[in-house]
């Protein structure tokens, strides 16, 4: 039985959509942000000492951080997510698992934090815009006519950018990135998308 810790309205919902792929026997643990701050719970912070979400328990190892998580569920209970190493596709698998959190998140969340500086936050605006606009055509770019990264089937780097390709769409950039756009709408229309939306409340 594998044990998700789930935030509400966070990157935990792409574990969820995972784990409703996988089709393999699993739980929830439910987390509720603060109404007024938005954080999360204290209740997080004795799961793990940073009080963060997603957070899975298998075979009674606590695992952390989204890229971690997906590698691990992959490997185990669908290779044919990953691509073969011996193959290249491999290394952009690498480089997109870790792109996902490690850059196309630093100008995400340096747009939702300098937002709510009101004036004081005006001088970096253009600056985030920018990298925002490069992170999003950068993955525009690398959608395959298939419509998925990496592969031309589900793999664990669609599992990734799900969330960065969300909030372009959610920032209405999507005439300005019809890939990106269109890879939001086909894996929304995932029946094992709706289920992990309906299972995450």
């Amino acid at each position: 039985m594998i044990t998700l810790h789930h935030l509400n309205r966070s990157r935990s919902q792409r574990i969820l959509w995972l784990l409703e792929e996988l089709g393999e026997a699993y739980k929830v643990i439910p987390y509720t942000r603060d109404a007024q701050t938005n954080l999360a719970p204290p209740e997080l912070l004795a799961v793990h000492p940073l009080g963060k979400s997603p957070m899975i328990e298998l075979d009674g190892r606590l695992i952390c951080e989204s890229g971690a998580i997906v590698e691990t569920l992959c490997t185990r209970y669908a290779p044919g997510m990953i691509p073969d190493q011996s193959d290249d596709a491999y290394l952009t698998h690498l480089e997109l698992i870790h792109f996902a959190e490690g850059s196309a998140m630093t100008p995400i969340l340096l747009n939702l934090y300098v937002s709510r500086l009101g004036e004081a936050g005006a001088p970096l605006h253009p600056r985030i815009a920018g990298e925002l606009t490069n992170h999003y055509r950068y993955l525009n770019d690398l959608v395959r006519a298939s419509g998925h990264f990496v592969q031309d089937t589900l793999s664990a780097a669609d599992i990734m950018l799900s969330f960065p390709a969300e909030v372009a769409i959610r920032q209405e950039r999507g005439a300005e990135f019809p890939a990106l756009a269109g890879f939001v709408e086909m894996i929304h229309a995932r029946p094992a998308y709706k289920r992990a939306l309906k299972a995450g409340g």
